[in-house]
């Protein structure tokens, strides 16, 4: 099995379901490898980001390692997801990702194991998922994992084929539909903009965004690039958590990638050091 943690930013909530009751679309960052950490997630949240995905959890990596426990779980409690929609390679050799949803059966199956094993009925069992080019298959997925009890479904607007073709609302709409459940909608979603006209192509009540975020952490509070006060967050919050350098200074060459310049960028993304990255955004900007 392979899955993600979900955290909500309002530890207040009775549950994780309640931000889909409030009315307003909710806002994800979906889960990313090697930059959803408990840092990164840790400062969309204080930027309006009400839910936050790990990355992705190999459960057989999980349960035999204890550098991938101490690694990947560091998180706060609230719900599974099952990730049926990573297209990456190794993922769909090794039988799981998106190769799921040509599996409704197991999918089905898994929902109903993660149900069994907790008691409480307030946690959260979500799934992520492509579609098919037969989006009827798609709804049929979606209808047997709601049929088994899952908390909402993400979709990303995409085939596994696909990578950098247009993302398709229209089917993501079919889909929000056909359920009684939660719709998140996924794909190309980069500005707070997108967000509301995805929003308003799909019906979804929810949007996630991936690399929208990693290039601007304030986005869903509504700075179309990062401010500076996020980076200046960004490093308080990295240096609090331990973050290695290299995911350290890798988030920062995404978030400054709009408000530096070529020749900047020569000079920032070489550094090496930690004290080097913090001697130059103070010498360039005060933070």
């Amino acid at each position: 099995m392979i899955g993600d943690i979900v955290e909500t930013k309002q530890c207040q909530l009775k549950d994780v379901m309640d931000l889909f009751r409030s009315g307003q679309v909710v806002k994800v960052c979906a889960p990313m490898v090697r930059y959803s950490k408990l840092a990164f997630r840790t400062l969309v949240r204080k930027y309006s980001c009400d839910l936050c995905y790990t990355p992705m959890i190999v459960a057989a990596d999980f349960v035999r390692s204890a550098k991938a426990r101490d690694s990947e779980f560091t998180t706060n409690k609230d719900g599974i997801d099952l990730n049926c929609g990573c297209p990456q390679r190794w993922a769909m050799a090794e039988g799981y990702g998106a190769c799921l949803i040509n599996k409704p059966e197991l999918v089905r199956d898994m929902v109903r194991h993660v149900r069994n094993q907790i008691d409480n009925p307030r946690f959260s069992v979500s799934i992520k998922i492509r579609i098919h080019e037969d989006l009827k298959r798609t709804v049929d997925l979606c209808q047997k994992a709601e049929a088994t009890g899952v908390s909402w479904i993400t979709v990303h607007g995409r085939s596994v084929e696909e990578r950098h073709q247009p993302v398709h609302y229209d089917a993501i709409k079919i889909i929000k539909q056909s359920m009684s459940i939660p719709i998140v909608a996924n794909g190309d979603i980069k500005t707070l903009e997108d967000a509301e006209n995805v929003h308003h192509l799909t019906g979804a009540d929810g949007i996630m965004v991936a690399r929208g975020l990693l290039a601007n952490p304030a986005m869903f509070a509504g700075y179309e690039e990062t401010p500076l006060r996020c980076i200046q967050d960004w490093v308080d919050i990295a240096l609090e958590h331990g973050t290695p350098f290299t995911c350290f200074h890798h988030h920062l060459m995404y978030m400054m990638e709009r408000i530096t310049s070529k020749q900047e960028k020569k000079v920032f993304n070489v550094l090496s050091s930690t004290s080097a990255v913090l001697d130059y955004l103070n010498d360039h900007y005060g933070v």
